[in-house]
């Protein structure tokens, strides 16, 4: 019978029932703050807030479970923490988004499974309610599922542009060009779009009349490209998961491999336990 936390469980205990979990929750967290010692002396306090992010991050799922009394699969709580770190400290204080140009788009592939994810287990939670008077068929979670998915993705890009406009952070990234078309350059006004091929270079000129060649070797694309690629892989992952769950549902919860991704309520007297 598998093991369930509860908020009265000894760290010991739980080190015991979940030593996977454990074991990447103690070498993450000596990284971060590894790394969070080295900003510190290197003076970067930005760096220095992510790491506390970070760690803060790190302590959710943990709460969740002791809060509002489900248990995460040890395999989704693995991928959560190894996406955080890979997000915080490998993406933005170690650079990877620029280092390497698939590696926000693993992220955010991730980001739309895990989401979907979370989604479906909530309605799945309250589907298997004795309380309540109503069932779900398994074609309505898989979509709630993707819906959730979406949404969280679509409003993520509604953040990254805020900051992109309010502090000019970059967080969606740009994209080299070789080619646009736009009906701003209609030398009538109309409605038109007037292209231009093989770009090679961009000069900005600014109001003191100063030029500034951008030497990127093209056109410099603001974030719209970016968006859209994180848009979609986001609906890949979700349009993944949500598949999986309907199979899950439909097989009435046999499905190994979803489980591992689901969170579950925990039993009655493991919540009736917890709140004494």
């Amino acid at each position: 019978m598998e093991h369930r936390r509860s908020r009265h469980t000894p760290l010991r205990e739980q080190v015991r029932q979940h030593p996977g979990v454990a074991v990447v929750y103690v070498i993450l967290r000596f990284l971060v703050v590894v790394a969070l010692i080295a900003q510190i002396f290197n003076r970067n306090f930005e760096n220095v807030f992510l790491c506390v992010l970070t760690l803060f991050l790190f302590t959710l799922p943990s709460f969740i479970e002791r809060t509002i009394h489900i248990d995460i699969p040890d395999t989704l709580e693995v991928i959560i923490l190894l996406f955080i770190f890979a997000a915080e400290i490998l993406g933005e204080i170690q650079a990877y988004y620029v280092q390497f140009p698939y590696w926000d788009t693993m992220l955010h592939t991730l980001n739309g499974f895990l989401c979907a994810a979370i989604g479906f287990s909530l309605l799945d939670i309250l589907n298997r309610n004795e309380r309540l008077a109503f069932q779900l068929s398994p074609v309505y979670l898989a979509i709630v599922a993707f819906c959730f998915s979406m949404t969280i993705g679509v409003l993520w890009e509604f953040f990254e542009c805020t900051m992109d406009q309010l502090f000019l952070l970059d967080m969606q990234k740009d994209t080299i060009v070789h080619s646009i078309g736009s009906v701003m350059l209609d030398p009538t006004g109309g409605n038109t779009p007037v292209a231009i091929h093989n770009i090679t270079d961009v000069i900005v000129v600014t109001a003191d009349g100063t030029q500034h060649p951008l030497g990127l070797g093209g056109y410099l694309d603001i974030g719209i490209l970016d968006t859209m690629m994180d848009l979609f892989v986001n609906f890949i992952g979700a349009v993944v998961f949500s598949v999986i769950g309907y199979f899950y549902v439909k097989n009435r919860g046999k499905g190994r491999f979803a489980r591992r991704f689901i969170p579950k309520a925990l039993p009655k007297q493991d919540s009736e336990s917890s709140k004494s």
